[in-house]
């Protein structure tokens, strides 16, 4: 069964970690060998364990959101932390979809023929070994195992502690399904201790684990970032923004916003930082019905004088990530202002523009550099689901390897296969 590794009193975190890596390792040979529709079995299996102990998960949850309250974690962070019911059938049902999708490994990006004439062909193959530190969200650990085991992963997650009953249930239930299906036991494995030296054994771990994933805050991702030995696959904050354009729609953009900001606060994806262009004639409006909500409003002297329950912004909030009902907003000049403050305080995961001017789309699309760049939609939808890519490990905010919902091509590289006919070389 897989489980996670018992931690005698004599073992430390380093030592854990590399029996972790190298189960994984062994069980990495195996995966590779499974074809597309045992893995696919597999995920099902494990679906269906997490409904069968729906209950035991659920209160495992409750635990750990009694916990998490009496330490003061915000309400935001409550959100996601917490399970229930539909939130449990919506994360077994992303695992039947996972297994649904198109198995990536072995697909032929290219074919060609070198100078010589040998064939040339370039293959998707699983990356190996992947580690996942992530904090706060059980659905992590469901996500990234169900990701990594389709693409023919082994994963070594490492939760926080605000999630730990949560996380070692949801495991369990992963673990019965899939060792059902007579997968190595090494291939998703949870680390046994919340020790903080396990994280810096993992970011040591060269050799034995091959990415590691950050999932959580600004201060965790910088650490994975200063401290690993390993490549890294960053995600960093979600300091999105919608610019509501001069010519935008005042019931699009109201419809817009108000989701993009309030749907759920606490998701990477929620707009943080709202721009106005000064020549739109209904910011009033808009500015009131945000405020309506109980949404504070921190804003510009603009804001202030239009909606009088807005505060005013300092200089860190336009670089804040809020993850809660709090909005920073400013009146722009135009799309050069919006750009420009973009490119000032974006974090690269999402922006949107709301417009009914095609010139103004096509431009803010093509000079927002950021991983996701939206026209007339909310922001919210910056999720890998939303994507049709089934679960995601998280939006990639960097410019190498894989950008945006990081699914399953985002867990694949790819190898050169040659086929010659005696070629030899003058």
């Amino acid at each position: 069964m897989l489980t996670a590794l018992p931690l005698a009193d004599e073992t430390t975190a380093a030592q854990v970690i590399t029996q972790c890596c190298q189960s994984a390792r062994r069980a990495s040979q195996q995966l590779k060998r499974m074809d597309d529709a045992a893995k696919a079995d597999a995920l099902r299996a494990a679906a269906a364990a997490l409904r069968e102990d729906a209950e035991v998960i659920l209160a495992a949850n409750a635990l750990d959101c009694a916990n998490g309250a009496a330490r003061g974690l915000s309400p935001a962070m409550l959100d996601r932390l917490k399970l229930d019911e539909p939130r449990l059938a919506a994360i077994a049902d992303s695992v039947d979809a996972v297994a649904a999708l198109p198995d990536p490994v072995g697909e032929e990006i290219d074919r060609r023929t070198a100078p010589a004439g040998m064939t040339l062909r370039r293959v998707r193959v699983p990356i190996g070994v992947i580690g996942i530190i992530y904090e706060s969200r059980p659905n992590v650990t469901v996500d990234a195992a169900v990701l990594c085991v389709r693409s023919g992963n082994a994963v070594i997650l490492r939760g926080g502690s605000e999630a730990l009953h949560s996380n070692r249930a949801l495991h369990a239930s992963l673990a019965r399904g899939l060792a059902a299906a007579g997968m190595d036991e090494g291939a998703v494995q949870l680390v046994p201790t919340q020790d903080r030296d396990a994280v810096g054994a993992m970011l040591a771990a060269a050799g034995g684990i091959d990415l590691i994933i950050p999932r959580g805050g600004k201060s965790l991702v910088a650490r994975v970032q200063a401290d690993a030995r390993v490549p890294v696959l960053a995600h960093l904050d979600g300091i999105c923004h919608s610019f509501v354009h001069a010519s935008a729609d005042p019931e699009m953009a109201r419809a817009i916003v108000l989701n993009a900001k309030l749907r759920r606060t606490g998701i990477c994806g929620a707009m943080e930082t709202l721009l106005i262009d000064r020549d739109y004639s209904h910011a009033a409006s808009l500015l009131a019905a945000l405020a309506e909500t109980g949404c504070e409003l921190r804003g510009d002297d603009m804001v202030m004088e239009l909606e009088p329950r807005a505060v005013s912004a300092s200089d860190e909030d336009w670089d804040t990530e809020y993850l809660d009902a709090i909005l920073s907003v400013a009146f722009v000049e135009g799309l050069d202002g919006a750009l420009d403050h973009i490119a000032r305080h974006s974090s690269g995961h999402t922006d949107a523009i709301i417009t009914g001017d095609t010139a103004a789309a096509a431009r803010f699309q093509a000079e927002v550099d950021s991983a996701i760049v939206m026209v007339n939609a909310s922001s919210q939808f910056a999720d890998g689901g939303e994507f049709g890519l089934g679960a995601e490990i998280g939006i990639a905010t960097g410019r190498l390897h894989a950008r945006g919902p990081v699914a399953l091509e985002g867990l694949t590289t790819y190898k050169w296969l040659v086929d010659g006919e005696g070629h030899i070389r003058a």
